[in-house]
């Protein structure tokens, strides 16, 4: 039987993102992006049970599996990562999703293709709401442990998390920081929160909003003085506005519409795109609170308008994923026809870099 100490150890040198494993296929990971099978021998039930029961340390965690059939939690390699593990059942058999946390320093702004000065500004707010957004395995994990990281780093504030699971751990320095991982340190978001009011917070980090009552804690917590970060599985930043908004019931919009546009600091949309010549390169879109972007969200009639405020808000830092997307192509980072895939507009898209060429 092939080690699972091994195998990950193996898939993390090889640059996988996510490995999976599950009966009766071979061992797989992502690696840019891209599922790549090992030649490996196929996986069997009894390998899959063993290697469960191997990461699930916590007493009952095993037997808790069992019960609800589905499990997430966190788990660490010496010298090798963190790893956030998914366990459920499929067919009769276990299945494993482990999504790899490099052991490494907490990259900067810079290091990740962030601004710097766009983001040194989001995090230096003292108070509302930091949104970061994107599909699954789009970095939004490691854009938000950098914006933490930062204040960290410059600021001597408390600062509390609630994750599902922890995936990077930090260690004070500047800051005070307290991580608490759902489902073992407390029993939800929304429990986690209420005692996290408590606790004398300058920085709250959660680790995603899934429901009403997580928004509205995450608005009420922004309004009264604390800088909430979260994330959520929105495309780009009109889709999270109203993907918020979607979470209550007409009679009750009008109001989340105007907590959010007095709390909105700003708004980072991201993917992972094919870059040029391999690996891949970070595609970005910034909204950013400003009085104009505060009455598009306040106004239900303007909610259209945001797309309007981003193209033209480049000098306050903002831009769509559109426009980056021609600077990544510009700057010999991505091909054209990869962008053009890519884009929410590929006729946008066209023009602009026939603009670009020409001019």
């Amino acid at each position: 039987m092939i080690s699972l100490e091994g195998l990950m150890t193996r898939f993390v040198q090889d640059g996988a993102s996510d490995i999976h494993l599950r009966a009766g296929s071979a061992p797989m990971a992502r690696v840019d992006g891209v599922i790549r099978r090992t030649d490996d021998p196929a996986l069997t039930s009894a390998v899959l049970e063993e290697y469960t029961q191997q990461l699930m340390r916590r007493p009952g965690q095993w037997e808790e599996f069992l019960r609800n059939r589905d499990a997430d939690f966190s788990f660490g390699l010496r010298a090798v990562g963190r790893f956030r593990v998914n366990a459920s059942w499929q067919r009769g058999s276990i299945s494993l999703i482990m999504r790899v946390i490099e052991d490494k320093p907490i990259p900067t702004f810079s290091q990740l293709g962030l601004p710097q000065d766009t983001f040194e500004e989001l995090v230096s707010q003292e108070r509302g709401l930091i949104l970061v957004t994107g599909p699954t395995g789009s970095g939004k994990t490691t854009t938000l442990a950098s914006m933490i990281d930062h204040i960290n780093t410059h600021q001597a504030v408390n600062i509390m998390t609630l994750e599902d699971p922890i995936e990077i751990v930090h260690r004070d320095r500047q800051a005070t920081i307290s991580q608490r991982e759902i489902g073992t340190d407390t029993l939800s978001f929304g429990a986690g929160l209420r005692a996290c009011m408590r606790q004398d917070p300058d920085v709250i980090l959660i680790g995603e909003m899934r429901d009403k009552e997580t928004v509205e804690a995450a608005l009420s917590a922004a309004q009264t003085g604390h800088l909430v970060f979260s994330t959520l599985h929105t495309m780009d930043a009109m889709r999270t506005v109203t993907r918020i908004i979607d979470f209550f019931a007409p009679h009750e919009r009008q109001q989340i519409r105007q907590g959010l546009s007095e709390s909105l600091v700003g708004v980072v949309s991201q993917r992972l795109l094919p870059r040029l010549g391999g690996g891949r390169v970070l595609g970005t879109e910034i909204l950013i609170g400003t009085p104009t972007v505060r009455d598009c969200i306040k106004d239900e009639t303007k909610t259209d308008e945001i797309k309007q405020a981003l193209q033209e808000g480049s000098l306050r830092g903002m831009h769509t994923f559109d426009q980056y997307l021609v600077r990544l192509v510009r700057e010999g980072r991505m091909s054209e026809e990869e962008a053009m895939q890519a884009a929410t507009s590929a006729h946008e898209v066209k023009i602009s870099l026939m603009t670009a060429m020409f001019s």
